[in-house]
């Protein structure tokens, strides 16, 4: 089942240095106690990510003090500073039984949703979003979660999916889901189209 909790940890990497940082922060996660936390690699520049699922609060004791011994660790060959969010879980179109999803792939769908039509937009993405995803196989899983704690407020899907990303693209890309992505840019959406952003990452090692 997905976590309840999830911590992403979000850096940007000066060129050529990520596979020495991976390298690093794989072995320093190696040495921590909290388990399943997994390391992505942008498929789109040097970014690298680090989602953690945890139980409960009390768990993020432990993550602050890992997160200095990070930054010790890699800081040298960063270009950007730690970008962290804490999610909190609200449902899951396409759920699976780990806390995180296994898949090669993850992509995180951000939106920022006005706050006067939140009801009304979870009622409406049942019927659009959600019915899109169950029903596209490239699609392994699915989460809904929302920020507890982030500079960029609002819903996070965290999706995980096998197959290459062009593919799983065109579920996306379709004029079906396109049409979805405009009704959500002209009511529910702060800013409009320009509030939301997608970003996929590969697992690493994969």
């Amino acid at each position: 089942m997905s976590a309840t909790l999830l911590v992403l940890n979000e850096v940007g990497v000066a060129p050529g240095k990520a596979d020495e940082v991976l390298a690093r922060w794989s072995e320093l996660n190696d040495k921590e106690s909290l388990a399943g936390r997994a390391l992505f690699r942008s498929a789109e520049d040097d970014n690298i990510l680090e989602i953690t699922p945890v139980k409960d609060y009390a768990k993020l004791d432990a993550l602050s003090a890992g997160w200095r011994r990070l930054w010790d660790a890699v800081s040298a060959d960063l270009v950007s500073d730690f970008r962290r969010q804490l999610l909190e879980f609200v449902e899951a179109p396409k759920d699976t039984a780990d806390p995180l999803p296994l898949t090669p792939y993850v992509q995180l769908r951000y939106i920022e949703v006005k706050p006067t039509e939140y009801t009304a937009y979870r009622e409406w993405r049942e019927n659009t979003i959600f019915d899109v995803v169950r029903r596209a196989e490239p699609v392994t899983t699915f989460l809904a979660y929302h920020t507890l704690l982030s500079t960029q407020p609002g819903v996070m899907f965290v999706t995980g999916f096998d197959c290459e990303p062009e593919e799983y693209q065109k579920v996306f890309t379709s004029a079906e889901y396109q049409d979805i992505v405009q009704q959500a840019g002209d009511r529910f959406i702060v800013g409009g189209e320009s509030g939301l952003y997608t970003r996929v990452y590969k697992r690493a090692g994969v």
